[in-house]
């Protein structure tokens, strides 16, 4: 288990050294090794799925401003359930890091579910306690937070289609997406986009894809359209 290498691909390194190798320690390890003294990454997991809720309501609450409070409730529970912890864990390969008990591993544990998102939530835990939310959240910045905004969540985040049938239900006119600006290096690209309604900005967004970027676009224009018909009424 070389966890510098997970820190080398996630450029975080940790203070506390016997925090990240908690986050990883399943309690079938531990079982097997009790004359070690190691601890196993429960109440780090404990710790991590109320710090990863917290990260997550800031960042939904800060972003879509349009968001009813149940609209975020429901964003985040799709967000913190077990299947969407599951695939962060796989895409961030997580799995590979973690400490099994001999009969954990032969039966399969290194890809069970609920052991995948326990080490995920485990890590947020360790993060925090190490470096505090601020790291949490730029961790989220980089490999989560980028996905809420492209909608793979929830409709609720696919402005587009709000957008479109907002649009077409109230006989405004065509709607048109243009990436108006494109900067930065090939590795770290960011695009700006802007939608139209009959030739007229609507709105503008800014993401590191063409997406994420019409998908702010199409927010902020959702925003104004829906403050003019308050002000109308």
């Amino acid at each position: 288990m070389d966890l510098t290498q997970l820190e080398r691909k996630l450029n975080i390194t940790f203070k506390n050294r016997k925090l990240i190798r908690q986050a990883f320690t399943h309690s079938s390890y531990v079982n097997e090794h009790r004359r070690k003294m190691f601890k196993d990454n429960e109440r780090l997991e404990f710790l991590g799925d109320a710090v990863l809720e917290l990260a997550i309501s800031e960042f939904l609450y800060r972003h879509f401003p349009h968001m009813s409070e149940g609209e975020m409730t429901k964003m985040r529970a799709n967000i913190v359930r077990e299947e969407s912890l599951v695939a962060f864990a796989g895409e961030l390969d997580l799995g590979s890091y973690i400490l099994l008990g001999k009969g954990e591993e032969l039966s399969g544990g290194r890809k069970r579910p609920s052991l995948l998102a326990d080490a995920f939530e485990a890590f947020v835990g360790a993060l925090y306690l190490d470096q505090g939310l601020t790291a949490v959240q730029h961790f989220l910045q980089s490999y989560i937070f980028p996905q809420i905004d492209e909608g793979r969540f929830a409709r609720v985040t696919d402005f587009k289609s709000q957008l479109q049938e907002k649009v077409q239900h109230d006989g405004m006119g065509e709607l048109k997406y243009v990436i108006v600006e494109e900067r930065g290096p090939a590795h770290n690209r960011e695009f700006k986009a802007e939608v139209r309604l009959s030739g007229i900005a609507l709105g503008t967004g800014v993401g590191r894809s063409k997406k994420e970027a019409e998908q702010r676009a199409a927010s902020e224009a959702l925003l104004k359209l829906r403050k003019s018909n308050r002000n109308i009424h």
